[in-house]
């Protein structure tokens, strides 16, 4: 079944269809990865996006149980330059036409998806929608939608739940966080508890953490500051925080460090970070739009981690003022698990 991608400025690009037939309008996003399309498209950080996937072909693994980073996929789309349909004859994976559709969600296939690279290197945020038709009315439908704010709000879980272990005590505030990055922490026994976005200073403080998460997530900082920041001031130097992705960018913005714009926002696996204390390179996974000039951070921290496509700071950890800073998920999941020592420091760090 033939269908379309629509941009809002008035270009289309026709591919199969796949998945579920239902019309669909998001953000366009590149992701980059070679591999992970699951994780990619059940992480809660890329909430309302059209993903369109570099790779020469998805879906040949299928899906199974492990690689979910959340139960439920918030993506408003994919598109794909190619789409296998067939994958090993076995109960433990799905195909991936399955699942889209499962999920009511669409997706095209053979697309120019360089293209839409090429597209996005001019643009910084392009609308798009997928529907079945190029005509007027698709385009007057694109330009009438808009586009929802505050994405946090939608993905964060509403009420709180345990991840028990017997190890020190960590509150999660959960902006869209990854399967993954509970995972590794119950690795290291952490007694994790994840709370709602809009969580209150006193419900923290009851839990008596000795550490906290604010997670990656989709939206902006400056959407959250009226929630977070009453957060941050109460627990700032006390006890260990560490902001990850959107979480990196609220705990920056807190310090009064200065974020730039990306050129083009990172949303893949395969970006160079280098370590200054030790000049070595890690291969990171980002979801993200902006990083800290270094000019702006006021003290001197034990590690920095720095782009190499920016030069811009994308990492950062100071144990007197106990925060650690990851632009990047330190988890992988896809991605390298170069990052993973992350999580070692900031246990360490919970004294």
């Amino acid at each position: 079944m033939k269908r379309y991608l629509i941009l809002e400025n008035g270009q289309s690009f026709p591919g199969e269809g796949l998945g579920a037939s239902i019309i669909s309008t998001g953000e366009l996003a590149i992701q980059t990865g070679n591999f992970g399309y699951q994780e990619a498209l059940t992480d809660p950080t890329n909430a309302g996006k059209i993903l369109v996937f570099t790779a020469p072909m998805i879906g040949g693994n299928g899906i199974n149980a492990i690689d979910y980073e959340s139960i439920n996929p918030t993506v408003k789309g994919i598109i794909a330059n190619d789409v296998a349909q067939n994958i090993s004859d076995s109960d433990n994976f799905q195909d991936l036409a399955s699942f889209l559709k499962e999920k009511n969600i669409p997706a095209i296939f053979n697309v120019d998806t360089r293209a839409l690279v090429h597209l996005l290197n001019k643009e910084k945020t392009i609308k798009a929608s997928i529907m079945d038709t190029n005509d007027d009315h698709a385009f007057d439908q694109i330009k009438a939608l808009v586009l929802p704010k505050n994405k946090s709000a939608t993905v964060s879980t509403k009420n709180a739940y345990a991840v028990p272990n017997v190890g020190k005590t960590v509150a999660i505030i959960d902006l869209g966080l990854k399967h993954s990055m509970l995972r590794e922490l119950s690795l290291r026994k952490i007694n994790a508890t994840v709370l709602p976005y809009n969580v209150s200073v006193p419900d923290i403080k009851n839990l008596r953490p000795q550490g906290i998460i604010i997670s990656g997530g989709p939206g902006k900082a400056e959407e959250l500051k009226e929630n977070l920041n009453p957060i941050l001031t109460a627990f700032y130097r006390k006890i260990p925080l560490w902001g990850i992705g959107l979480g990196f960018l609220t705990l920056s913005e807190f310090l009064n460090f200065e974020l730039v714009a990306l050129p083009q926002a990172y949303n893949g696996i395969n970006y160079p970070v280098i370590d200054q204390n030790t000049n070595k390179i890690w291969q990171v996974a980002m979801n993200i739009d902006q990083l800290v000039l270094p000019n702006s951070v006021q003290f001197a921290m034990e590690k920095e981690l720095y782009d190499l496509h920016s030069e811009l700071l994308a990492g950062y950890s100071n144990k007197a003022n106990k925060v650690i800073g990851t632009a990047f998920n330190a988890e992988g999941a896809p991605g390298s698990l170069d990052a993973l020592p992350i999580f070692d420091n900031f246990v360490e760090m919970m004294v």
